[in-house]
């Protein structure tokens, strides 16, 4: 559906995306992460055709959108960080502006006003002023006005930033639900939005392509290490086990009543029955023994750290 190929984009003499290439499928849901800075903003408005790549091509169905960008741009739909909405309009002149703007009929504006609203929830507030909303509001009328031309791409930029977390739960499953019948591309920090959401991942550092793959897949391929977490009570806890077989590093920590320990294992090697049996010998008490489950977070700071 989106094929980004080669593209470079500068600001004067900074290059902010340098020969990046990768694909979005038809119907998938892709989140597009990356450091402050790294060029997904950048990247976003060259694929909804607002801003022109320096070199290389975007292409929808294979054909450059550059050939036709007001065509390009009726199959996309895109929710910007900023949000920009007009505060005095209500939220109904708001959104019959928006389809105003992108040349729909009256009829065209009829019915796709009243499923973008049925869509996104926002029934409560259609006749309030825009600026009498709520940000969780704001940002599902900003999703109403992105959808209401019926877009085959969707291109959210942030859309959850600065909403508390009723209302995060809340854009979360309505981008779920958007993304049943639309091709989306997600850009967010918020980690747990990514696993909610999106079946693949594009991350960028430094205006280049970090990773690119499913989301458990990228996870698991960066996982061959292991960390424990020790808490117990007893004589040279730290020390016995940093001894461990496989152990390559170790920091203690210091609680009220008891040690915390993380040891790193390079290799994956379990310790969970040697850490058991070394408790029990020593007359430890052992107040906590797990293995952590490798995140999408540390997947994240690992690529990204290697970028910077």
């Amino acid at each position: 559906m989106i094929s980004v190929e080669r593209v470079s984009k500068w600001y004067g003499d900074v290059l902010a995306v340098d020969n990046l290439s990768f694909e979005v499928q038809r119907g998938e849901v892709v989140g597009f992460l990356g450091p402050n800075g790294a060029g997904k903003s950048t990247t976003m408005r060259m694929i909804t055709g607002t801003l022109q790549p320096d070199g290389g091509v975007v292409r929808f169905d294979g054909a450059p959108i550059a050939d036709d960008l007001t065509a390009a741009k009726r199959r996309v739909g895109y929710l910007p960080e900023s949000n920009p909405l007009y505060d005095e309009l209500l939220v109904s002149e708001y959104l019959e502006y928006v389809a105003e703007l992108r040349g729909l009929t009256p009829e065209q504006t009829r019915s796709g006003v009243s499923d973008a609203v049925d869509e996104t929830d926002i029934a409560d507030v259609f006749y309030r002023p825009v600026g009498e909303c709520s940000k969780g509001y704001r940002q599902r009328v900003g999703l109403a006005a992105a959808i209401l031309h019926r877009p085959e791409v969707l291109v959210l930029d942030e859309p959850t930033e600065g909403l508390d977390p009723n209302q995060r739960v809340e854009i979360r499953r309505l981008v779920g639900s958007l993304g049943r019948e639309r091709t989306v591309l997600l850009s967010t920090h918020v980690m747990q939005e990514v696993e909610a959401t999106c079946s693949r991942l594009v991350i960028l550092s430094r205006g280049r392509l970090a990773a690119e793959g499913g989301v458990q897949d990228l996870i698991s391929s960066r996982s061959g290490g292991a960390r424990y977490v020790v808490e117990a009570v007893g004589d040279g806890v730290a020390q016995a086990l940093a001894g461990l077989r496989g152990v390559s590093g170790h920091t203690a920590e210091q609680l009220v009543d008891r040690l915390r320990v993380y040891l790193d294992v390079a290799d994956g090697t379990e310790l969970r029955t040697e850490i058991f049996a070394m408790a029990r010998d020593r007359g430890w008490t052992l107040w906590e023994l797990h293995r952590e489950k490798a995140s999408l977070e540390q997947l994240f700071r690992s690529l990204t750290a290697e970028g910077e």
